[in-house]
C-alpha cells in the first residue's frame, strides 16, 4: 500500500471520528429522550394491566357460567357422558381420592385410589443431602398406568378409582400387610385387581394384577395389558454432575446378560426380548420392576431424557412394558417392585443379577471389586469404626498384599539403576547410528548382566486392576454416602474448602482439598521414583515429562470426584513412598547388586528369551546386526 492511500484512510477516518464527536446527542439531550421513553413505557404497561385484567375478568363469567351449566346438568346426561367414554368402568369414573400407607421398618409407600397407584416411596433410613426425606419419586412428576381396549373403549386406570381393601395377615408368624385396590367393570364379580403386599425389614413389594370375570377384556387385547411407568428421578445427592452420570435404566434379558442405556446422552431404545427385569437406576438408590416370569417384548420400550433446566429432577426415566397373561381362566400376572438402595449384597440377595447395576468396572476390575475390595470393606465395617479410619485400613491391607510385587519393582528399578552408566555408554556410542542397533545391544547387556528390564512392568500390571477397581469401588459405595471425615462432609462426594464463585475449565468451581493432597502426592511421588530409577536417554526425558504431567491432570479430573477415592489415592501415595524407602533402607543394597551384576556378566548364565527379546534380536539380525557376535 503506497503513501497516499495510507493517507486516504486516515483522512477518512478522522473525518468519521469528527462527524461522530459533532453529531452525537449532548448529556440534556439523553436525558430528555430517556425521559420521553420512560413516559411512554408506564402508559403502555397500564394499558397492558388493564387489558389482562378484564380478560381475567372475561374468563372468570365464563367459568361461572360453565359451573352453573354442569351444576344444572341432569344426573341421566352426565351419567351418559360417562357411559360413553368409559363403558362399564362408568361408575369408577367418579369418586374421591384417598391415600392408603403402606408401611414397614425400611419402606413408607403412599398408594393413591385414582389409578390404584404408589405416588410416593420414602426410604426410612436414609436423608436427602439437605437433610429432608427421601423419596424415590413424587405424585407429580411419575406414571403408573394401565391401558387396554373394552367396549371398543381405550381405558387408562389412571382416569379411574380404585376401592381399596387394607388387610394384615399372618403368614408363618410373619405378619404381611395387603393392600387390594379394585377396579369394578359395573359387578363386583368384574374387576381388575392391583395387589400389593409388603413383609417385615424388606424393600421388596410383591405385586400382583389380577383380571377377574374380565374375559372378554384379555381377548380384545390378545391376552396382555400395556403398562406405562414413568418418573422424573428427584435430585438427592451432593454434586448433580455425579448424578447425571450414574442415572440410567438398567435391564435384563431373559436370556440374557443385564444391560443399560448410555448415561451420557438421552436415547430411545425397543425391548428386543422377554426381559426379566428393568431398573430405574439412580446413583444410590433404584426403582426396579421384576416379572415373576417375564415382560414380553411386544410394543416394550424404555426412554432416558436429561432435564438441565430443572434444580429438582436430573433425568426423566420411563419404560412401556407388556403383560402377557397366558392362562384367562387363572389371569394373573405376578411381579415385584424394589424400591430401595444400590447396596451390593442387598441387590445380590434378591438375585437376578439386580447388583450388576452397581457400576464396579468391568471384566477383571469388577471382579477384583466383588471378591476382594467389598468383603474386606465389609469385614472391616462390622468393627463400627469411622470410614476415614476404615479406608486407611483397607490401604494399608492392599498395600501389604501388594508388597512382594513392590519388592520386585523395586528391586528390578536398582538393577537398572546400576546399570545406567553402562547403557549411557551405548547411548554415546550408537548416538548416531541406528536406533535399532543401540536397542539391541542394550538388550544384550541387559541379558549378559542377568537383568530383565520388562520386570518392573510386570507387577506394575498386577497392580492395575486394583487401581482401577478402586476408582469405580468408592463412587459406587453407598455406604460411604453422606459419612464425614475431617472436613469432608461426604466422602461419595466432592470436599469443598473453598467455592469459587465461578467455574474453571476442566477444573471446577471449587477446590477440594483431598484433590489437592493426591496431587501433590502424587508430584513428590513421581519425582522420588525419577531420582532412584534409571531413565536416561531422550525417551526416559519424555517419560519423566509425562509423569510430571500426572498430578496436573490428576488435579483436574479429580476435583470433582468422590473425596473418598481422592483420600484413598493420597494414602496410597504416602505408603508407596515408605515402603520404598524401607525397601531401599533395609532390603536392597546397590553396591551388592552391582557386584553380582558384574559376576554375570564374567560368567552369563543361559536365560530364558522372551518372545519380545527374541523378536529385537531377529529385526536387527535382518538389518545385518548379531548382538552374539564378537567384535
Amino acid at each position: 500500500m503506497d503513501r497516499n492511500s495510507v493517507t486516504g484512510f486516515v483522512l477518512i477516518a478522522l473525518i468519521l471520528i469528527g462527524y461522530t464527536y459533532f453529531t452525537s446527542p449532548s448529556q440534556e439531550e439523553i436525558d430528555k429522550i430517556q425521559l420521553q421513553r420512560d413516559s411512554i413505557a408506564q402508559v403502555e404497561d397500564q394499558k397492558r394491566i388493564e387489558r389482562e385484567t378484564l380478560e381475567a375478568q372475561k374468563v372468570a363469567e365464563v367459568e361461572m357460567t360453565e359451573d352453573v351449566a354442569v351444576e344444572a346438568l341432569p344426573d341421566s346426561l352426565n351419567e351418559e357422558k360417562l357411559n360413553d367414554q368409559f363403558g362399564s368402568f362408568a361408575n369408577a369414573a367418579q369418586g374421591e381420592r384417598e391415600i392408603v400407607v403402606l408401611e414397614n421398618e425400611l419402606l413408607k409407600l403412599d398408594v393413591s385410589t385414582k389409578g390404584g397407584r404408589p405416588i410416593t416411596a420414602e426410604l426410612k433410613d436414609y436423608k436427602t443431602y439437605g437433610g429432608t426425606e427421601l423419596y424415590l419419586f413424587d405424585e407429580d412428576s411419575s406414571r403408573f398406568n394401565f391401558n387396554f381396549f373394552f367396549d371398543n373403549r381405550l381405558i387408562n386406570t389412571e382416569d379411574l378409582y380404585f376401592e381399596p381393601n387394607f388387610t394384615t395377615i399372618s403368614n408363618d408368624g410373619e405378619e404381611q400387610k395387603s393392600l387390594s385396590m379394585r377396579l369394578y367393570a359395573g359387578s363386583e364379580d368384574k374387576y381388575l385387581e392391583l395387589l400389593y403386599i409388603l413383609k417385615p425389614n424388606t424393600y421388596l413389594i410383591d405385586f400382583t394384577v389380577n383380571v377377574v370375570g374380565l374375559e372378554d377384556l384379555l381377548r380384545a387385547n390378545n391376552q396382555e395389558l400395556a403398562f406405562n411407568w414413568s418418573m422424573n428421578a428427584l435430585s438427592k445427592e451432593k454434586g448433580k454432575d455425579s448424578q447425571y452420570l450414574a442415572t440410567t435404566i438398567y435391564y435384563k434379558y431373559v436370556d440374557d446378560n443385564f444391560d443399560y442405556i448410555s448415561e451420557t446422552s438421552d436415547d430411545v431404545q425397543e425391548l428386543e426380548a422377554s426381559t426379566k427385569w428393568i431398573s430405574f437406576k439412580q446413583q444410590f438408590f433404584s426403582a426396579a420392576v421384576i416379572a415373576k416370569d417375564r415382560f414380553d417384548k411386544v410394543n416394550g420400550q424404555m426412554e432416558t431424557k436429561k432435564l438441565e433446566s430443572s434444580k429438582k429432577y436430573t433425568k426423566f426415566l420411563g419404560a412401556n412394558i407388556t403383560l402377557d397373561f397366558d392362562d384367562m381362566s387363572n389371569a394373573s400376572f405376578p411381579m415385584s417392585f424394589y424400591f430401595g438402595p444400590n447396596h451390593f449384597q442387598t441387590l445380590q440377595a434378591i438375585g437376578y443379577d439386580l447388583e450388576q447395576q452397581i457400576d464396579l468396572g468391568w471384566g477383571l476390575f469388577g471382579w477384583v471389586n466383588e471378591y476382594l475390595i467389598i468383603p474386606v470393606f465389609n469385614v472391616l465395617d462390622n468393627f463400627n469404626l469411622g470410614y476415614g479410619l476404615i479406608i486407611l485400613l483397607l490401604t494399608l491391607f492392599i498395600k501389604l498384599l501388594l508388597s512382594p510385587l513392590t519388592y520386585k519393582n523395586y528391586l528390578s528399578s536398582a538393577k537398572q539403576k546400576v546399570l545406567k552408566p553402562e547403557i549411557d555408554e551405548l547411548n554415546a556410542k550408537h548416538k548416531d547410528g541406528d536406533a535399532m542397533k543401540k536397542q539391541q545391544a542394550s538388550m544384550a547387556l541387559y541379558k549378559k548382566a542377568g537383568v530383565n528390564p520388562m520386570a518392573g512392568c510386570i507387577p506394575m500390571v498386577l497392580q492395575f486392576p486394583i487401581l482401577i477397581a478402586m476408582y469405580r469401588f468408592f463412587p459406587s459405595s453407598i455406604e460411604l454416602r453422606q459419612q464425614s471425615f475431617l472436613w469432608a462432609d461426604d466422602l461419595s462426594s466432592y470436599d469443598s474448602i473453598y467455592d469459587l464463585g465461578f467455574e474453571i475449565p476442566f477444573y471446577g468451581d471449587h477446590i477440594s482439598l483431598f484433590t489437592l493432597l493426591m496431587a501433590v502426592s502424587t508430584f513428590l511421588y513421581t519425582k522420588y521414583n525419577t531420582q532412584t530409577a534409571a531413565m536416561g536417554g531422550a525417551q526416559g526425558q519424555q517419560m519423566k515429562i509425562m509423569m510430571y504431567m500426572m498430578p496436573f491432570f490428576f488435579l483436574g479430573f479429580f476435583n470433582n470426584f468422590a473425596s473418598g477415592l481422592s483420600y484413598y489415592y493420597f494414602l496410597s501415595n504416602i505408603i508407596s513412598m515408605i515402603q520404598q524407602w524401607v525397601i531401599k533402607r533395609f532390603f536392597i543394597n546397590e553396591d551388592e547388586i552391582h557386584r553380582k551384576i558384574q559376576e554375570n556378566k564374567k560368567n552369563p548364565k543361559k536365560t530364558k528369551v522372551s518372545k519380545f527379546q527374541r523378536k529385537l534380536e531377529d529385526m536387527a539380525k535382518q538389518r545385518g546386526y548379531d548382538a552374539n557376535k564378537k567384535k
